[in-house]
C-alpha cells in the first residue's frame, strides 16, 4: 500500500502539474475560454472508450501490468504537449495523457479492492486517494513557480513545466516493483470460479448502489478538474499571479488530505450517508462562493473549506460501488465509475467553456454548485429504507452471517450457557 500510495503521489503530481501548465500554454498560443474547455475535454476523452474493455481485464487477469503502461503515456502526453505548436496538437497529447491516468488508476484501484478486507475497504481506499491529494497538492505549486519564472515569456516556461512533469512521472516506476501480491485461495484473488461468465454492463449499472456511488463521483471528480483549470483563467481576469494561483490549488489539495486522515473517526461519528450527503452539500455552497469578486486570501478560505468536503466523494463512492458490485465483476465496476468520472471531464469541461463564454468565468463554478447540490440528494436517496446490513453504510454483513452461523451450531449441539 505504501508504494503504491508513493507511486500514485508522483503520477497525480505529474498530472496535477500538466493539466494548469496545459491551461497556461494553450492561452500563450491564442487560446480563450472556451478552447481551454475543449482541451480539458479531451483529456477524458479517450477514455471514455477504453475504461471497460481494460475493467475487463483486470477482472480476470493481474492488476499491475497497467500500472506502468499508464506511466509511459502520462509522461509521452505531457512531454509532446510540451512541444505542441498548436491548439489541436495539445488536445491529442492531452488525450493521451488522459488515457495514462486512466490505466494507471484502474489498475491501482482494482489492486486496493483485490487486498483489503471488506471492512479495510473505506480506510484503504482513504489512504490510497491520499497519494492523490499529495500530487495534487506538490504539482500545482511547482506548476504556478515554474510558469511564473519569466514573465512575458508563458509559451517557453509552460513548456518545460510540462517536461518536468513528464519526469516526475517516469520516476514514480521506482515504486511499482512487487506492487501486487496474488493470495491463493481467497476472495481478494482474481475471480476463477467462473471465467466465462461476464457480468453485463447494465447489470452492474442497475445494481442498487453503484449508480449513486458513479454520480457521486462525477460531480466531486468534475468540481477538481475544473477548479484545476479554471482558476488559471480566473486568476488572470482577477490579476492574481500564477504563483498565487498554484498556491491556492495546493491549499484545496492539503485540506483534502487533511480530510482523508480523519476520514475514519468521521464515518464512525456520522456514517458513511450523512458524512457524504453533509461534504456535498457544502462543497456545493463553497464552490458557489467562488464565483464572487473576492480577494486572493478569501478565495484560498474558500478553497481550503472546498478540498476538505471534496475529500469525502472519491474514497466512499469507491468503497460504495465495489462493494455493490457482483463478484468477478469489480474492476470493471471500477472502470464503469472512471467512465462517468471521465464522461463528466469531458462533458463539465466543455459546458464550462460554453458558459464563461457567455456568462464569463464565474458562471461554470454556479453550475458546479448545483451539481453538487444535486448530488448531496442523491447521496441520501438510493439509502433510504435500506436496512442496516446494507453495503453502503456499515458493511456488518460478512460478520452476521458468520454470527448466524456460530448460533446455528451452538443450537445443534451446544446450547448456550
Amino acid at each position: 500500500m505504501l508504494r503504491l500510495v508513493i507511486a500514485f503521489s508522483f503520477t497525480q503530481g505529474a498530472v496535477s502539474m500538466a493539466r494548469p501548465a496545459v491551461s497556461y500554454r494553450a492561452l500563450a498560443l491564442g487560446a480563450d475560454a472556451r478552447a481551454v474547455g475543449v482541451i480539458v475535454g479531451i483529456y477524458a476523452l479517450l477514455p471514455l472508450f477504453a475504461a471497460v474493455p481494460l475493467g475487463r481485464r483486470t477482472d480476470h487477469g493481474r492488476c499491475a501490468p497497467l500500472l506502468p503502461i499508464g506511466v509511459a503515456l502520462i509522461a509521452t502526453g505531457c512531454a509532446f504537449s510540451g512541444t505542441a505548436g498548436s491548439l489541436p496538437a495539445m488536445a491529442a497529447w492531452s488525450g493521451v495523457m488522459g488515457l495514462g491516468h486512466l490505466s494507471f488508476v484502474i489498475g491501482a484501484q482494482s489492486i486496493v479492492a483485490r487486498q483489503s478486507a471488506p471492512d479495510e475497504q473505506d480506510r484503504n481506499f482513504g489512504h490510497f486517494t491520499i497519494g492523490a491529494s499529495l500530487g495534487q497538492l506538490i504539482g500545482p505549486i511547482a506548476a504556478g513557480l515554474v510558469v511564473s519564472g519569466h514573465d512575458g515569456a508563458m509559451a517557453r516556461t509552460s513548456a518545460v513545466a510540462l517536461f518536468v512533469s513528464a519526469a516526475l512521472a517516469a520516476f514514480s516506476c521506482t515504486s511499482l516493483w512487487r506492487i501486487e501480491r496474488r493470495p491463493a485461495g481467497t476472495a481478494a484473488a482474481p475471480a476463477k470460479e467462473a471465467p466465462a461468465r461476464k457480468v453485463s454492463v447494465r447489470s452492474i449499472l442497475t445494481t442498487r448502489g453503484v449508480p449513486s456511488g458513479m454520480f457521486i463521483s462525477l460531480a466531486v471528480l468534475s468540481a477538481t478538474d475544473i477548479l484545476t483549470a479554471y482558476l488559471p483563467v480566473v486568476g488572470e481576469q482577477r490579476g492574481i499571479s500564477p504563483a498565487v494561483v498554484g498556491v491556492l490549488l495546493s491549499l484545496r489539495a492539503a485540506a483534502t488530505v487533511a480530510c482523508r486522515l480523519a476520514m475514519t473517526p468521521m464515518i464512525r461519528l456520522m456514517g458513511r450517508t450523512v458524512l457524504m450527503a453533509v461534504s456535498c452539500l457544502g462543497a456545493a455552497l463553497l464552490c458557489a462562493g467562488i464565483a464572487l469578486p473576492v480577494p486572493a486570501w478569501a478565495l484560498g478560505v474558500l478553497l481550503a473549506g472546498l478540498g476538505f468536503c471534496l475529500g469525502v466523494g472519491q474514497p466512499l463512492s469507491m468503497t460504495t460501488v465495489v462493494q455493490a458490485a457482483p463478484e468477478g465483476a469489480r474492476s470493471t465496476a471500477l472502470a464503469l465509475r472512471l467512465t462517468g468520472n471521465r464522461l463528466g471531464q469531458v462533458a463539465a469541461p466543455a459546458s464550462a467553456g460554453v458558459l464563461a463564454g457567455l456568462a464569463g468565468t464565474a458562471a461554470p463554478f454556479v453550475m458546479l454548485g448545483g451539481l453538487l447540490l444535486i448530488s448531496a440528494g442523491i447521496a441520501v436517496r438510493p439509502l433510504r429504507g435500506r436496512p442496516a446490513t446494507d453495503p453502503g453504510e456499515a458493511r456488518p454483513a460478512p460478520r452476521e452471517r458468520r454470527t448466524e452461523g456460530t448460533s446455528a451450531s451452538r443450537g445443534a449441539g451446544h446450547p448456550p450457557r
